[in-house]
């Protein structure tokens, strides 16, 4: 079952991603109404029914797991913050006002509409066999994984579509005609023709020259710009998978009875091509029907027994399987499993080139022709004896991981005052690092663990300098940690950053000289219109020309209802731009651009449409949430 979930795990993401949809929150929740009083608690209501702290519970709860797996070093604090809580308790709201108002307006799913929407899913599309058939006993088995039966599934899916036709008729209102697109986006992204100047920082950079008093007056004045934070110097263990498979070593004979014992896994599995003429007669129906399909079925095979290389004509013509017909019947190469049962046994019992007599099966009468065959050659032993060792290895490790993952627990927390005992015992390696509370950006492996660093800056370990508790940093691995330096947030004496407090009092006082000539321009400019601007462009919010952001909304911000108009502005880091506004010209129309512009601007329309709607159902269903201080205590409550 394990490696069946291993093999479609894209499936199974599928399948959870639909369980955890906000939609499907509100089933399997129902049942904690048995919990303690405080968890029977009301935190919200939608039309009069009540949204219990256990329902808030388990729907945040499956909300963190879901983040968890996708981002295994996600601080476990930001999971539990007021934040987040907040967050899955607007879903679940959401998703009880858009139940109650599909029951109000009488909404309803047809079973039609839910098959078709179970096929549409591109996941499920790998399970359709070569004749069109769906693989039932796959999806099942995949369901069964997930503790779910198809009826469960597909119970919720149309409980889903039926919530999702409440906003249906809101979003798919939404008229975007190219004219109101036009006036709504023209002046957005219409261009301007400018003329400008730049008075760039670094042009000013050689003409400051801060003395010593302004440098200590400056790092004086911008002390919280040199705060270095808490840092730790540490040693650290790490015990793994990886490391257990270093002591281990297997014998040749042991390989090789491996290999014996699992010789499948290093057989290439065997494949077949074949093509099939198929005359459809339905399983249930009557007996004159397929008495008939299969007489039609036993002529077509008497042609091509004398004729066998019209075989792919003749499927073209003749053959009813939609799917294959166009290729002449050819169904690619397939294995076993794919086919159902009686066709897969014919073409298995036949030789390259060889026509089949008529096979029935569930679809019909099918007439095969079988290829080619491939597979079903053994990898030699030599071949995977680096795999099977590495293999073995790693489930020998396995069965020695519970134990030694006492040992290491146990001997972090007995002989505290050291890690030598826990290296010498296990073999490890002793690694070191310089850490902070937080994971540093390119951090990998045990030091990109929040629980580990939130162990090594904990009260206990900082003041004594103990080792750590053994804390769980991955999948099958522990690591523990003891601090050897530690350096408490501080603010850099100016000897160790006077180089930099200069760079940064430079860049400020070039930028003062930058933004004085820059103004000194702008007035002349408001005064006379004569002053010097050396550079032209016609810029847009699409075609920036090299304008910076700040210069470039400034442009196009300024008033142009008298023209030339004049704007200066400064760009922070860079300097200052003095900018003359000319002319106005319209947007710059794409050919591809028209359809993508309004169906975006369709989309926007319609997200805000549909929040108005949302807002207004929320009034008329009389949604009550209970205010924020009392459902922060109520959280407290769950959580003890």
């Amino acid at each position: 079952m394990f490696e069946f979930v291993r093999t479609h795990t894209k499936l199974l993401q599928l399948l959870l991603l639909i369980l955890i949809v906000p939609s499907f929150l509100v089933f399997g929740i129902q049942g904690y109404s048995s919990f303690t009083e405080d968890r029977k608690q009301t935190v919200a209501k939608v039309d009069g029914q009540p949204i219990a702290q256990a329902e808030w519970d388990a729907a945040h709860q499956q909300q963190a797991e879901r983040l968890r797996r996708q981002m295994p070093n996600l601080d476990p604090k930001l999971l539990d913050s007021a934040a987040m809580r907040s967050e899955t308790l607007e879903q679940l709201v959401r998703e009880r006002v858009m139940l109650a108002a599909a029951h109000r307006l009488h909404l309803d799913v047809s079973d039609d509409k839910v098959v078709r929407e179970l096929q549409a899913l591109p996941e499920l599309a790998q399970f359709k066999r070569p004749d069109g058939s769906f693989d039932v006993a796959t999806y099942k088995s995949i369901l069964q994984a997930q503790g779910m039966t198809p009826q469960m599934f597909e119970a919720r899916l149309a409980q889903d579509l039926k919530a999702r036709q409440v906003m249906r008729g809101i979003a798919d209102s939404v008229l975007a005609p190219p004219a109101i697109v036009a006036s709504a986006l023209d002046p957005l992204l219409q261009r301007r023709e400018i003329r400008y100047a730049r008075f760039d920082v670094k042009d000013y950079l050689p003409k400051v020259n801060p003395g010593d008093a302004d440098i200590e007056a400056y790092y004086k004045g911008h002390e919280a710009q040199f705060r270095a934070p808490e840092r730790a110097t540490i040693e650290y263990v790490v015990l793994d998978l990886e490391v257990l498979k270093k002591g281990i070593t297997v014998s040749d004979e042991e390989l090789r009875k491996y290999y014996g014992e699992n010789i499948a896994r290093y057989t290439s599995a065997e494949e077949r091509r074949a093509r099939h003429i198929l005359i459809k007669a339905d399983k249930d129906a009557a007996g004159d029907v397929k008495q008939k399909a299969k007489a039609r079925a036993e002529a077509l095979l008497a042609e091509l027994r004398k004729a066998p290389d019209s075989f792919a004509d003749v499927a073209r013509k003749q053959s009813e399987d939609p799917g294959s017909a166009a290729q002449g019947g050819d169904l690619d190469f397939f294995g076993k499993g794919a086919m159902t049962k009686p066709f897969e046994d014919a073409v298995y019992a036949m030789k390259a080139g060889e026509i089949s007599n008529v096979v029935e099966s569930d679809f019909g009468f099918h007439i095969i022709k079988l290829e080619a065959t491939r597979g079903g050659a053994k990898k030699p032993f030599e071949e995977v004896r680096a795999a099977i060792e590495d293999e073995a290895r790693k489930q020998a490790a396995q069965k020695k991981w519970v134990d030694a993952a006492e040992q290491f627990t146990n001997t972090v927390y007995s002989d505290y005052d050291s890690l030598k005992p826990v290296i010498d015992k296990l073999k490890l390696e002793k690694r070191s690092a310089t850490v902070t509370r937080t994971p540093a950006p390119d951090a990998t492996g045990a030091l990109a663990s929040t629980k580990l660093l939130e162990a090594v800056f904990a009260t206990d370990a900082v003041r004594n300098k103990r080792n750590t508790d053994a804390v769980e940093v991955g999948p099958n691995q522990l690591a523990s940690a003891r601090i050897v330096e530690h350096r408490p947030a501080h603010t850099q004496p100016l000897a160790e950053v006077k180089d930099r407090v200069r760079a940064l009092l430079q860049a400020e006082q070039a930028m003062a000289l930058a933004r004085k000539d820059g103004e000194a321009r702008l007035a002349q400019l408001r005064k006379d219109g004569e002053a010097e601007l050396p550079s032209t462009g016609t810029v847009s919010r699409a075609r920036p020309d090299g304008l910076a952001r700040p210069a470039l909304d400034a442009v196009l911000r300024a008033d142009v209802s008298k023209l030339p108009a004049y704007v200066g502005t400064e760009v922070p880091g860079e300097g200052f731009v003095v900018a003359r506004i000319e002319k106005v010209l319209e947007r710059e129309k794409l050919p591809e651009e028209g359809t993508r512009l309004q169906a975006q601007y369709a989309q926007v329309w319609s997200q805000a449409e549909s929040q108005a709607y949302y807002r207004a159902l929320k009034t008329r269903l009389k949604v009550e949430v209970k205010p924020a201080a009392a459902l922060e205590a109520a959280a407290s409550a769950a959580s003890r």
